[in-house]
């Protein structure tokens, strides 16, 4: 079907009547749609959930995180992986004083920042060390090159540094074999990645922590009796990483003590 172009003097008279239309037609609904309930979720939290229905494993700490008092001007998460989760049953000391542990077992650094905001930035700590990339060698959630693992550890810090948060970069443990993949052998990308770690921190201003120096022997796998698994520190293990941990925080706090002390004073009111 053809249409007949209008003449110029209908479609004067054509804008002349919309114009002069009833302004009630161009109304929004009187009846708006209502607010959304507080505290209505679209899907509720639950800790075993698959990952298919939580790959970031968000919903793990949740009602952990939910019951939390107000932070502390030194609270620190350590939010990692496995290493992470364990170092709080084979250390229990270290975790007083509001110091948090974030650590699920298997997770990539790509999971683990989907949850950064929740397991981190919303407990408001002053410091979080960030221990990650050992799975992402593994292959844990696909192949990884080390340029996106190292992109997702500095998009961690950086979220850190934006709300304030003082980072410290930890570096990954050796191991010279995965019990559940040992076709990969995982030292080059280790040392790969940890150096990246340490020239990442010196150029950023963050602390880096170097766990690896203390576990390893000459070919880059544990020492003897630090792990029983060749991947997850031991007792022992996590004794030897403690005074690396203590010396960590205590320099993440200077700095953080340095960089408020330096931040210009305020201005007398008038």
């Amino acid at each position: 079907m053809r249409f007949r172009p209008l003449k110029r003097g209908s479609m004067l008279a054509l804008a002349a009547s919309l114009a002069l239309a009833p302004a009630a037609q161009a109304q929004p609904s009187s009846s708006p749609t209502p607010p959304v309930a507080a505290g209505v979720v679209a899907f509720p939290c639950a800790v075993a959930l698959p990952l298919s229905q939580d790959w970031g494993q968000v919903c793990t700490f949740a009602a952990a995180n939910a019951a939390l008092g107000p932070a502390s001007d030194h609270r620190v998460v350590f939010f990692g992986d496995s290493i992470t989760e364990l170092w709080i049953q084979r250390d229990p000391t270290l975790f007083t004083d509001d110091i948090l542990d974030r650590g699920i077992s298997g997770q990539t650094t790509s999971q683990m920042l989907v949850r950064f905001r929740e397991d981190v930035i919303a407990l408001h700590p002053a410091i979080v060390q960030i221990m990650a990339g050992t799975n992402d060698i593994a292959g844990n959630t696909g192949p990884t090159t080390l340029a996106q693992i190292q992109g997702n550890v500095a998009t961690m810090a950086e979220q850190a540094r934006t709300h304030g948060i003082t980072v410290i970069l930890a570096s990954i443990p050796p191991a010279d074999a995965y019990f559940w993949q040992p076709s990969i052998d995982p030292r080059p990308s280790i040392l790969a990645l940890n150096a990246w770690m340490e020239e990442y921190a010196r150029r950023n201003g963050l602390v880096y922590a170097d766990y690896w120096s203390a576990l390893s022997d000459d070919r880059g796998a544990f020492k003897p009796r630090l792990s029983l698994d060749g991947a997850h520190p031991s007792i022992a293990g996590y004794a030897a990483m403690r005074p690396a941990a203590d010396a960590a925080l205590a320099r993440a706090m200077a700095l953080r003590r340095g960089r408020q002390s330096s931040k210009p004073a305020s201005l007398p009111s008038a």
